[in-house]
């Protein structure tokens, strides 16, 4: 229908961006299924008009921001997409877009929020939104069963747990009255979740939907709350339940070392001024519950010393390679 409409589509900026994301989502993953004629003639249409989006108008699909690295990294393996990401990367100029040089340009602007309610039907989010609001803690449980029942029960259900991470953490921010109250907070959300993904792949993805701010905050055009939950969850888990401390703690540090290794360095800065602004604005009061945990193992606490310090200590930073399948990429 949209590339039937192109003339239409192509001048409404808005519609044309949300339907990009929405289909770029969708196709990651419709991508890996294997069907019949009309599932192959479905996948053809959504990589037709993804990549005509993208060669066409990237100008208008900057507006997107980071998340559409994100989600382009999802669907690299696509040879059409996977030469367009080649181009991104390495021949920017192909796309014409006066001053635009650099992928790290798309880094440095938030996604907005209203992109984020696109992958979650309108009933997930009222009914997200009752459970942040209204559930109070210790009555959570009847109402994550009935959630997860809900939403969860069907193959493939996993993949749209990535998509509630981003809308918890970007789109759903709450008052200071209801963080204060005895509502179930957003990082126990988060970490119910976690424990609802079983494959490592979803897992992988669902981790790097937590801290995919993380990488590229700045205190300027980024909002404290998108970075919130990753920090309560990890300081919470300690020490019930210091293993997805440890996890989520060692998935951050794989990501500044291997997420975009040219760039690692501003990674880095980014990740150590999310600790600094997180503790500066009084989200926590201190560091010490992970400091003096010895739970956690040596280089964890090697590597947290050095992000949770004054920022030149950043200069001792030594990237450790890994391969790139094991931060979800």
């Amino acid at each position: 229908m949209f590339l039937d409409k192109w003339e239409w589509l192509s001048n409404d900026p808005l519609v044309l961006t949300s339907a990009l994301f929405a289909y770029l989502r969708l196709l990651a993953d419709h991508y890996r299924l294997a069907g019949g004629v009309k599932l192959e003639a479905l996948k053809r249409m959504e990589i037709d008009f993804c990549v005509r989006v993208l060669r066409e108008c990237f100008g208008l699909c900057l507006k997107i921001g980071r998340d559409l690295v994100r989600l382009l990294q999802d669907v690299v393996y696509i040879p059409e997409l996977k030469e367009l990401w080649k181009d991104l990367l390495f021949n920017p100029d192909v796309f014409r877009v006066s001053g635009f040089s650099d992928i790290s340009q798309l880094y440095c602007v938030r996604t907005p929020k209203h992109y984020f309610l696109l992958r979650i039907n309108p009933e997930m989010e009222t009914e997200l939104r009752f459970l942040l609001s209204f559930v109070k803690w210790g009555s959570q449980k009847r109402y994550q069963v009935w959630f997860a029942k809900k939403h969860f029960s069907l193959p493939g259900s996993e993949t749209v747990m990535v998509d509630i991470v981003r809308f918890i953490c970007c789109a759903h921010h709450p008052s200071n009255e209801i963080i204060q109250s005895s509502v179930i907070p957003r990082w126990a959300i988060i970490g119910w979740l976690l424990k609802c993904c079983r494959r490592n792949y979803f897992q992988a993805n669902l981790k790097l939907a937590l801290f995919f701010d993380w990488l590229f905050y700045d205190e300027k055009h980024d909002n404290i709350m998108n970075i919130e939950p990753a920090i309560l969850l990890i300081l919470n888990s300690v020490p019930k339940y210091v293993d997805i401390t440890h996890t989520l703690l060692d998935f951050l540090f794989l990501l500044v070392d291997n997420y975009d290794f040219n760039r690692r360095e501003m990674i880095a800065r980014c990740v150590s001024t999310s600790f600094s602004l997180l503790l500066q604005k009084g989200v926590v009061h201190s560091f010490e519950p992970l400091t003096s945990c010895c739970l956690l193992a040596p280089p964890i606490h090697q590597r947290l010393a050095i992000f949770i310090a004054p920022k030149s200590t950043l200069n001792s930073f030594a990237p450790q390679v890994i391969t790139e399948g094991e931060v979800g990429k």
